[in-house]
């Protein structure tokens, strides 16, 4: 009997130890801080790439805060600051009814009714709530029946799903804070119509291509940048042509204003068509050096220089967007003294963390860019703290998948979940909605049926 029982008695042993393992890999990696253990890591074990993790659409809760520490930071914040309640559907842009796992469009505002960059049905209304379903179908778990509103105009208002908020208030602006912005994936997330864009798996499938075939220290070394000079918000009001005055023209950099071609008749740019000298997004990767800048408010540029093994160089950032807080700026005045420049309170209450080159993913210049070419020679005497800012970028938000669909259809859900713990509607009958107040499916708003 006794040698009988011993085999089972290993077989137990192995069993536990095996499972005592599992739980310490498990929690090792629910808790790693944002530069921690990668995504792919931890799932690696049951032998799935994390390439693949990258576009799985139905992670848990578990899972994706497993997998994405941190990403729901925004998210937090909003729930945090209590219940609300929101205004009668007609009085927002739209408003969205979550039922039983179904979408369902309460209110919109006409496709005439829509600013003009965002007529194009493609584009962001119709984009964002492709993004949002997509997170509803593939949900593993039940989510809440809940009303949201979304907003998918630049400026942020009301309370409502958006692409962005201040970081702090203009200098001269009057507004009282805006408090109630849940920030939402841009719509770029799913696609962008410019040709040199186009969808999101397209843009970073080509930037992955780019990436493996080009070294950092064999790309051009020069700073690029294109843009529209008009383009600036209160924050900064000559941010861009500041830029062109600086840099455009000069050996070390690569900065243009886009040429856009004339309307018919004469009558301004036609921002419809592609401008002469527009670059395929991918292209900006083949430089060491990248510029972001905001415009009118955020710029929807940023996640794609993002992606590149590139130095960003950027004014401090005004507008955040839904994976802002996770970039660790170095400022360039910490780099190289001359010149310096000094911050303002309001800069330094929205980035008050100051990271050494050695931890850093982004670089902080003055807004008036009259340290930028000093800011480049530094780093190019540098090389090591300049590839180093650039692997961490990308490591980050590729290797980690931060921009990844998974990580994208984690946030939709959670931002649902977060959103419908703090909401109130007027009349309180939420979960009493009859057929007729439903609102229409949303299947049926996509071929263009109006509530």
């Amino acid at each position: 009997m006794a040698r009988n029982s011993r085999p089972w008695g290993q077989i137990s042993l192995l069993l536990t130890t095996s499972l005592l393992l599992y739980i310490l890999l498990f929690f090792r990696n629910s808790i790693s801080p944002p530069y921690g253990k990668r995504f792919g890591m931890v799932f690696s074990e049951a032998g799935t790439s994390s390439q693949n993790l990258f576009n799985t659409l139905n992670l848990s809760s578990q899972q994706c805060n497993a997998a994405f520490p941190n990403l729901t930071h925004d998210i937090g914040v909003n729930v945090a600051l209590g219940p609300f309640t929101l205004p009668p559907p007609e009085s927002g842009p739209l408003q969205v009814r979550i039922r039983d796992g179904q979408l369902y469009i309460l209110h919109s505002k006409g496709r005439n009714a829509l600013s003009p960059e965002l007529r194009d049905a493609s584009q962001a209304r119709t984009a964002t709530l492709h993004q949002l379903h997509r997170a509803i179908l593939t949900r593993p778990e039940p989510l809440p029946d809940t009303i949201l509103a979304l907003n998918f105009e630049d400026q942020p208002f009301g309370a409502s799903f958006t692409y962005s908020r201040p970081a702090y208030a203009a200098p001269t602006s009057a507004s009282p804070p805006i408090t109630r912005a849940f920030l939402m994936p841009h719509f770029s997330f799913w696609a962008w119509t410019p040709p040199f864009i186009g969808s999101f798996s397209r843009a970073a499938a080509a930037i992955d291509a780019l990436e493996a075939a080009l070294p950092f220290m064999q790309k051009d070394k020069r700073v690029v940048w294109r843009g529209t000079a008009g383009f600036n918000s209160v924050h900064h009001p000559h941010l861009r042509r500041d830029l062109l005055r600086v840099a455009g023209g000069r050996p070390w950099a690569d900065v243009q204003a886009l040429d856009w071609p004339t309307q018919k008749g004469g009558e301004g740019a036609d921002f419809g068509q592609r401008p002469g000298n527009a670059m395929m997004i991918e292209d900006f990767c083949r430089y060491k050096y990248a510029i972001h800048t905001e415009g009118i408010t955020y710029s929807g540029r940023f996640q794609f220089l993002q992606m590149c093994n590139s130095v960003i160089l950027t004014p401090p950032v005004a507008w955040l967007q839904h994976t802002t807080h996770l970039i660790w700026p170095v400022f360039s005045s910490d780099l190289n003294p001359n010149p310096k420049w000094e911050l303002s309170e309001d800069i330094q209450r929205a980035w008050p963390k100051r990271y050494e080159p050695e931890e850093a993913n982004i670089v902080f210049v003055a807004p008036d860019w009259s340290d930028l070419e000093a800011t480049i020679a530094w780093l190019e005497t540098h090389p090591a703290v300049a590839e180093g800012i650039a692997k961490r970028q990308r490591e980050l938000f590729v290797g980690r998948g931060y921009l990844s669909p998974s990580a994208e259809t984690c946030y939709w859900r959670a931002l649902v979940r977060g959103w419908s713990k703090v909401v109130r509607t007027e009349t309180e009958e939420e979960g009493k909605a009859g057929h007729d107040d439903m609102g229409i499916p949303w299947e049926t708003f996509a071929l263009g049926h109006e509530p």
